[in-house]
């Protein structure tokens, strides 16, 4: 299978994560993209630089309010002369009942990040730009013909909104290759497999009803992102009916994420979409510090060969999967059940 890679990844890496009241260091560190990379040269795949496609992609799916907020932050941060290393927001409106946009960074920070889990640093931006680099170049590869590519994106993408940062992602990789295939080659679908709920995905998609969202993932009940992901979100105004969320209790095991896959299958089947893009979680894993589900490694395999078996033109955008002893064989797991 074609891969795409760009190690200029590596300039984000944040230090501030905020658990229970307690700073720690971060699970979203490059060597987890590092361990991937390796997996992939091991599993004989060809790894590819990506294309530079310049800011048209992202401005598709992502407000220009928010890009230009990504660019300036770090300068205007830096600015204020008592700040941290990194962009931390310490007020969110949630946009209840703003008056108006504000010009402080301070401000501008809360605005544009949902929550403390997406710490901007000096070559954050560049960074995710990258990863949506490697997320186009993957859905430009099906376009052209390919049965399966997979995009290896670093920062992940999926809790991204449109014009808002949010749990480690920054510009959303799963709904700008989604929104490129849904340019060149008509209905689309995404499948998300993390063991979050892509909230920022379905929130890009929530009124259209040319792009389908499901996703499987820990219920929201007792798990990030807790306000999103509920089985009863189902789309609104053109998108009503073409959003699925199928919450698993928190320790689900393989037999059950496969059967929920089996009604996603089902339901994507009737959505008939033209192509298909994976947000591809590997933090379900029964090895992931996160300790959301329970998947085995024998597990993956069976979710690759499900996915496969949707004969679908398919892009899998690399989203969650934390440090663990079989996160490079969770990842040959998956690609090799398409191979």
């Amino acid at each position: 299978m074609k891969a795409y890679y760009d190690p200029q990844h590596a300039e984000h890496h944040p230090k501030f994560f905020l658990v229970r009241g307690q700073i720690r260091e971060s699970t979203e560190v490059p060597e987890r993209a590092e361990r991937l990379h390796q997996a992939l040269i091991a599993g004989g795949h060809e790894v590819l630089a990506p294309r530079r496609f310049g800011r048209g992609p992202i401005a598709a799916v992502h407000s220009e309010a928010y890009l230009r907020f990504l660019e300036e932050a770090p300068a205007a941060w830096v600015a204020l002369g008592d700040a941290s290393a990194e962009i931390v927001a310490n007020v969110h409106p949630n946009r209840h009942e703003a008056g108006g946009y504000p010009e402080s960074i301070v401000g501008r920070a809360g605005w544009h990040m949902a929550d403390t889990a997406c710490p901007i640093g000096p070559g954050t931006f560049a960074a995710a730009l990258r990863a949506a680099d490697v997320a186009v170049s993957a859905a430009q590869a099906v376009v052209g013909g390919e049965r399966a590519a997979y995009a290896l994106c670093r920062p992940p993408g999926h809790h991204a909104y449109a014009d808002m940062a949010g749990g480690f992602c920054f510009l959303n990789n799963t709904a700008i290759a989604a929104q490129y295939l849904s340019e060149r080659l008509g209905r689309v679908a995404v499948l998300d497999v993390d063991v979050h709920h892509g909230n920022g995905t379905q929130s890009i998609f929530w009124e259209r009803g040319d792009v389908m969202t499901v996703s499987v993932h820990a219920d929201p009940t007792d798990f990030y992102p807790f306000f999103w992901g509920h089985a009863g979100e189902r789309g609104g105004g053109a998108g009503e009916g073409a959003n699925l969320n199928l919450p698993l209790a928190l320790g689900t095991g393989d037999e059950d994420v496969l059967t929920a896959l089996a009604v996603a299958a089902e339901a994507l089947h009737g959505f008939a979409p033209a192509a298909l893009v994976v947000a591809l979680g590997l933090d379900a894993s029964e090895e992931d510090p996160l300790k959301g589900l329970a998947v085995t490694t024998q597990g993956f395999s069976r979710i690759g060969a499900a996915i496969d078996g949707l004969g679908l033109p398919t892009v899998l955008v690399q989203e969650g999967g934390y440090l663990s002893p079989v996160l490079g064989r969770n990842l040959a797991a998956v690609l090799g059940a398409f191979a």
